[in-house]
C-alpha cells in the first residue's frame, strides 16, 4: 500500500512540474465547453417547439426554454472548467 501511494504521489508531482498543456488539450477543452453548452440549448429548443405545438399560448415556450438551456449549458461549462482547473 505504501508503495502504491508513493508511486501515485511521484506521478502527481511529476505532472505538476511539467505543466505542459498541448494544443490538443486546448482544442479538447474547447470542444467539451462547446458541447456542454450546445446540447442543453438544443434540447431546450426541441422541448420548447414540442410544447408550443401541443399547447399553443400567449408566450413562446421555445424562447423560454432556449434561455433555460443556455443557462444550464453555461453552468455545465463552468463546472467542467472548474473541474479541470483543479488539476493544476
Amino acid at each position: 500500500m505504501i508503495r502504491k501511494v508513493a508511486r501515485k504521489e511521484s506521478r502527481k508531482l511529476k505532472a505538476r512540474r511539467e505543466k505542459r498543456r498541448s494544443l490538443w488539450f486546448g482544442m479538447g477543452m474547447f470542444g467539451v465547453v462547446g458541447w456542454s453548452v450546445a446540447i442543453p440549448t438544443l434540447a431546450g429548443i426541441a422541448l420548447g417547439v414540442w410544447v408550443d405545438t401541443r399547447w399553443p399560448g400567449p408566450c413562446s415556450w421555445t424562447l423560454m426554454l432556449l434561455v433555460v438551456g443556455v443557462g444550464l449549458g453555461c453552468l455545465n461549462a463552468w463546472y467542467w472548467i472548474k473541474r479541470e482547473s483543479r488539476h493544476d
